[in-house]
């Protein structure tokens, strides 16, 4: 999914697409996208620098970080991106990076790879600790039953065995 940049001829034009959604991602990512994906932005051009300014729209598969169980997650996730041509990457000086530098992509061959930028724009919605709901209970630390679901039959009182030595001394053995 490549955004050809020679077909950007005016200062200002839209661009809007839907992909399906085993076109985007990669196997290894934290997330499975499940709904058709919503691309749509501006492309503001200014000689060979580009600005995409637009939202990304779709819903993603993760798994609860308490209970591991599955559960979709929708995104609309707006970016504003500059887009440089690679060339310009190499010819800088080295600096500190400047807060207006994260906001910064770099191009090659007049293209813009669109999967790279929906993936990063996904990672960037990704909730610190994914979870199913806020009241999510997890799982038993014993028997690994899922607590949502239902209670276990495990004890939840725990006995720390360093302890023991004391307990005997105490006569409660």
């Amino acid at each position: 999914m490549l955004l050809d940049l020679t077909r950007c001829r005016r200062p200002l034009e839209s661009f809007q697409r839907t992909f399906q959604p085993q076109d985007v991602g990669e196997q290894d990512d934290a997330y499975r996208v499940v709904a058709p994906v919503d691309l749509a932005f501006e492309i503001h051009k200014d000689k060979d620098r580009f600005r995409l300014v637009g939202t990304a729209k779709a819903e993603r598969e993760l798994e609860c970080r308490r209970c591991v169980e599955p559960f979709r997650l929708a995104v609309d996730a707006p970016f504003d991106i500059r887009y440089l041509p690679a060339s310009a990457a190499s010819a800088e000086p080295e600096r500190e990076v400047e807060e207006e530098d994260l906001g910064t992509s770099y191009y090659r061959d007049d293209q813009i790879d669109l999967n790279e930028l929906l993936r990063e724009q996904f990672y960037l919605a990704l909730p610190m600790k994914p979870l199913c709901q806020e009241a999510c209970k997890g799982l038993c630390s014993h028997c690994g039953t899922n607590l949502n679901a239902g209670q276990c039959d495990c004890a939840p009182a725990w006995e720390d065995p360093r302890l023991a030595a004391l307990r005997q001394l105490k006569g409660d053995s």
